[in-house]
């Protein structure tokens, strides 16, 4: 019960900051997020509402990391699986009661126009420009939708995802099997 607590107090200071961040224009530049392997920079800007794990109802014939459509405060969002998307590969691991706690939906800014949340293992908070100490563009061969690539001065790598990119790509709008 207290890890519970602990992860709504968590999850409150966060959602707060990250009001605060889009009316006081503090630092912070990205929400943090781990999914998969993966550590990923979403544009404070581009990202939505946070919500809970919750489970979607699955859709026939879509594509792997199509997880199915959930009902998110009383809209209807698709899911998807950010790392499974991401890597091009389902993602065959059973996910505990316990990891899916963590788990968070992080749905698209409204003004993107795509009812659509990512869901993703781990929030990891707020980052600025100051938390990193280097960044190298992406390769001329990545998708348009990965931005830079960050450093943070415990060598961690976090991937920038522009999400107002990847909302317009086909393959993303393509959940058809």
């Amino acid at each position: 019960m207290a890890n519970r607590d602990a992860l709504r107090a968590f999850q409150s200071r966060l959602a707060s900051r990250l009001q605060a961040a889009r009316t006081t224009g503090v630092a912070a530049a990205w929400l943090a997020v781990e999914a998969g392997e993966g550590k990923y920079l979403f544009p404070l800007g581009h990202a939505g509402e946070i919500f809970p794990w919750t489970p979607p109802q699955p859709v026939p014939y879509t594509q792997p990391w199509f997880l199915g459509v959930a009902n998110l405060r009383g809209g209807l969002y698709g899911v998807v699986h950010l790392s499974a998307f991401a890597s091009g590969a389902p993602d065959n691991t059973a996910a505990t009661e316990a990891a899916r706690m963590q788990s968070r939906l992080v749905a698209l800014n409204e003004l993107l126009e795509v009812n659509c949340a990512l869901l993703v293992d781990r929030l990891a908070g707020l980052r600025g420009a100051e938390a990193f100490t280097a960044s190298e563009p992406p390769d001329a061969q990545a998708p348009v939708w990965l931005g830079h690539l960050y450093t943070d001065a415990a060598g961690e790598r976090w991937q920038e995802v522009n999400l107002q990119a990847l909302s317009q790509q086909p393959e993303f709008l393509s959940i058809g099997a």
